[in-house]
């Protein structure tokens, strides 16, 4: 990166974070993921190729972007939904809620991951083989072994 862009990088983070980051807070009502927007908006500034007419031209060209941002964010939640963990773990109080779950976290990587892609961040078998980079016939056997294991595992658990 030459210095110029270096230095109108700074100069517009300066000028425009806490703008672009109220902006995030309010459309994405999380602060991480406005963090992350607000970063995906520099990052994009930083690849944009263009000139600016003036400051004013280079703010309303951040804002919009970081509008787009946040709108993919909230279009990949609605199409994921997720649960995080501290939920997960409030949610499952049971004596069996909990032995699942401690099983569930027993389980290799390979089937852990494709059970939380799948359940808890609502990917589909499509999705889940291009995260993977694995075939969707694989997630597919996958997850019915991974369903086997882990039934097995807690079953087995139950019976001691």
């Amino acid at each position: 990166m030459d210095e110029k862009r270096d230095h109108d990088l700074e100069q517009a983070f300066s000028r425009y974070y806490q703008m672009l980051y109220k902006i995030s807070v309010i459309m994405l009502c999380n602060e991480h993921d406005a963090y992350d927007a607000v970063q995906e908006t520099f990052v994009r500034f930083l690849e944009f190729k263009g000139e600016f007419q003036d400051d004013e031209h280079e703010k309303a060209w951040l804002i919009r972007v970081n509008i787009n941002v946040c709108k993919n964010f909230l279009r990949f939640h609605k199409l994921h939904p997720m649960e995080n963990y501290e939920d997960l773990t409030l949610k499952y109080h049971t004596e069996e809620e909990v032995g699942l779950m401690d099983e569930l976290f027993q389980l290799s990587e390979k089937y852990k991951e494709v059970l939380i892609l799948h359940y808890i961040e609502g990917y589909t078998n499509a999705e889940i083989a291009d995260i993977l980079q694995i075939s969707e016939s694989a997630v597919k056997k996958r997850l019915e072994r991974a369903r086997i294991e882990l039934r097995n595992r807690y079953n087995g658990k139950k019976k001691e």
